[in-house]
């Protein structure tokens, strides 16, 4: 069921939102790099690899530098517009391609790189890989301000590793274990709620039983 409205909506959005596409493109080639898409190697449904697509936002080379394919707040990779681009989600729009494609669903846990996946316990990554991927989701939710979380004794590959993954990979299991129509539906709701209001708790409200956050991260989860 999930797949049937996977292909009627993103075909429908890709559609209706193709004229927005022309003029990012045109500001894109001609600011930072010159790049319009970016395209990335992500681990998908069974761990298949696919190629994931966004609108270019970061330095071609930035997954070689820093703290690779982790973003920080206020992270020099990131190109002029890019700023802009990733905090309204814009650059996420042509994973819509890969959606109607079946490499990803609109709602399943964040397609990972081999360096962020492997972050994950073994278990949780046996759960998570017997969905499809998504371009929304819970953990996208929850998560959906991580780069400004990632700033001062946080902004380090450590603290991703020790703190930020165990907790995302346990909300993308709770995920695959509540997978239907309902969640799927209001997931999809909840993530235009938050583009709209980034400061809501309403997934709080509407997922009642997602797992605590650790303390660390409360203050930045927006969760009382």
């Amino acid at each position: 069921m999930t797949r049937l409205f996977d292909v009627f909506l993103s075909s429908f959005a890709l559609l209706i939102l193709s004229p927005i596409f022309i003029p990012i493109a045109l500001i894109l080639k001609f600011t930072g790099e010159g790049e319009i898409f970016f395209t990335q190697e992500r681990i998908g449904k069974n761990k298949q690899i696919f190629k994931l697509y966004k609108f270019a936002t970061m330095l071609k080379n930035s997954a070689n530098i820093g703290t690779g394919t982790i973003t920080i707040k206020n992270d020099p990779r990131i190109l002029p517009v890019g700023g802009f681009l990733r905090k309204t989600k814009i650059n996420e729009l042509p994973q819509l391609l890969n959606v109607f494609l079946g490499d990803m669903s609109l709602i399943g846990p964040r397609p990972l790189t081999n360096q962020t996946f492997s972050s994950y316990s073994e278990k949780i990554q046996n759960t998570i890989m017997t969905v499809r991927p998504g371009l929304s989701g819970i953990g996208s939710i929850i998560f959906r301000d991580e780069e400004n979380i990632m700033h001062g004794k946080m902004a380090s590959i450590d603290f991703y590793d020790s703190v930020i993954a165990p907790y995302k990979g346990s909300l993308e299991e709770w995920y695959v274990f509540h997978s239907g129509i309902y969640t799927y539906l209001s997931a999809i709701v909840v993530t235009a709620w938050v583009v709209v209001m980034p400061k809501s708790k309403i997934h709080w409200k509407v997922f009642k039983d997602l797992p605590v956050p650790p303390e660390e991260l409360k203050k930045y989860l927006h969760y009382d």
